[in-house]
């Protein structure tokens, strides 16, 4: 079959490894301009340098035997190392938060920056469209955030979009300092409490293999982050950094770079079923949002989806 996955995250790229080699044809289309999703790494040029932010997912755990045997490849690879200021268990990617989709996806036929605006069906297959062209596919395979699944296949299956739009994804405003010098505190993470506006602090250069000057990542709890949704980014910037100074009880320097980013689709409900694979209609669906709000979780998804299209 001709398989176009949507989304080249966790997902999408474990759905692809279990598909590959099975005689498949695989496409796969990403919106983003390159590798990472919610494992993204942005890179800030400053006076002190380029600084890096890893400002999705901070770290990941595993549980699954599966994803322990992908993990450690990984980790004999280099591109995943322990994160001890996490606390015992907590790994990052190396030398961002990307490198473990980054390895997984250069097997693959990725297209980057193609958003896939509708999704029709065929007699046989269906048609994608990006921004850029169409698509045919004898199947597809949507690895999404709840929400955007919901939105893209809603007009051919309404069904499904239901089913999606019923497991509501949190939002997550993330706040990104880098400093001329080292804070001098011996923190390099701190959790909040849920009624807090800071959710989550780590000092960026504490992960293993990071380079450039100070970088912070802060990240705005659940709650207030959909209280504020529609905030200004530098007021957002304004607040999670006094949160900051408060909770490490210093006055923080003047940055020399601070930005903002709102994710709109951070933190998945849970669905429960693990994917959803209809064989008539060759259309499936796999992320996080189907068994919980961790890395592995989509990893698992994705790969249930993959042994599902198999079968």
């Amino acid at each position: 079959m001709r398989i176009t996955i949507v989304g080249a995250g966790m997902a999408g790229l474990a759905c692809a490894r279990g598909l590959a080699g099975r005689g498949h044809v695989l496409t796969m289309l990403d919106k983003a301009r390159g590798p990472g999703g919610r494992m993204s790494t942005r890179r800030v040029a400053t006076s002190a340098g380029e600084a890096t932010f890893d400002h999705g997912a901070q770290y990941f755990t595993v549980r699954d035997p599966g994803f322990r045997t992908l993990v450690d490849d990984m980790i004999a690879a280099g591109c995943v190392a322990p994160w001890l200021a996490a606390g015992a268990g907590a790994l990052v990617g190396v030398p961002g938060m990307n490198a473990p989709i980054r390895e997984m996806a250069k097997p693959f036929d990725v297209q980057w920056g193609a958003k896939v605006t509708a999704l029709t069906p065929l007699a046989e297959g269906w048609r994608l469209v990006t921004q850029t062209g169409s698509f045919e596919a004898d199947a597809v395979v949507v690895a999404l955030p709840a929400e955007q699944a919901a939105e893209l296949i809603r007009p051919a299956r309404p069904d499904l979009a239901a089913l999606a739009r019923a497991t509501p994804t949190a939002p997550c405003w993330t706040v990104m300092l880098a400093f001329g010098d080292t804070l001098p505190t011996p923190v390099n993470c701190l959790r909040g409490r849920a009624a807090d506006a800071l959710g989550w602090a780590a000092r960026n250069g504490s992960k293993p293999g990071r380079t450039g000057p100070e970088t912070w990542v802060l990240q705005a709890s659940p709650d207030w982050s959909r209280q504020h949704l529609d905030a200004d980014a530098d007021w957002v910037a304004g607040e999670l950094s006094a949160a900051l100074s408060a909770r490490l009880e210093k006055t923080l320097p003047p940055p020399i770079a601070c930005s903002a980013h709102r994710w709109r689709y951070a933190r998945s409900g849970v669905e429960g079923s693990g994917a959803l694979w209809d064989a008539d209609r060759r259309l499936g669906l796999c992320g996080d949002w189907f068994i919980g709000a961790r890395v592995e979780a989509a990893w698992m998804s994705g790969t249930m989806l993959a042994e599902q299209i198999a079968t």
